[in-house]
């Protein structure tokens, strides 16, 4: 089954001011729309090409090594901005102030308090060089901070990404993901996104591998 590019959850202006409008549209309906053809390019007629794009982020070691820089940075690029969408919502509405519940009381046991994740977490945003993301997994029932490079994710393994885990929350620090609003200046970029993440999302991830 080919991949489609996604519905965004909310219009392109809702992450407004922290995240603008333009770049939410580049972003979506042209860099993830690339990933999306030409991750299907690669992978038709192949048999990797009817399993669901989280079941074949494990198994990139399988797919032959002609394909599989391609498949690995599409798919994987795939797989990121799925989530990345998935895990924002407008501020106020779903969007931004603290986890409750379960997720709150793993990440406070797991870091010490939100603030410090908070901490530990831009802080692996801002030292990923280049291009990548940063990530909170689970990996053998603990919460950790990872972050890889390009469109690697910890599904991939740490053989593959050098990060593993299930992630439940991922942050973009391409800089196609900021650029226009932000320039170089990624450390502002990371400290307004969390007015836009949407912690009851994360939540429903974090259940879905507990």
């Amino acid at each position: 089954m080919a991949y489609a590019l996604p519905t965004l959850p909310y219009a392109l202006d809702a992450l407004q001011p922290f995240i603008d409008a333009k770049t939410m549209e580049i972003h979506s309906q042209k860099h993830h729309a690339a990933y999306v053809t030409n991750a299907n390019k690669a992978l038709e007629g192949t048999p990797w090409a009817a399993l669901p794009v989280e079941a074949l982020m494990p198994r990139l070691a399988e797919v032959p090594e002609d394909k599989r820089a391609v498949v690995r940075n599409n798919a994987g690029g795939h797989y990121n901005h799925s989530m990345f969408w998935q895990i924002m919502a407008p501020a106020g509405k779903g969007g931004g102030g603290a986890p409750t519940g379960a997720l709150a009381d793993l990440i406070a046991s797991s870091f010490g308090s939100f603030d410090q994740f908070k901490a530990q977490f831009a802080d692996a945003a801002t030292k990923r060089f280049g291009s990548g993301w940063a990530w909170l997994c689970m990996k053998n029932g603990k919460l950790e901070i990872c972050s890889t490079p390009n469109q690697d994710n910890p599904l991939m393994g740490q053989a593959i990404a050098g990060c593993g885990g299930t992630p439940i929350l991922g942050l973009d620090v391409w800089e196609h993901a900021y650029y226009l609003n932000y320039q170089n200046r990624r450390p502002d970029y990371i400290a307004a996104w969390w007015n836009v993440v949407n912690w009851g999302q994360v939540a429903k991830n974090l259940a879905g591998v507990r």
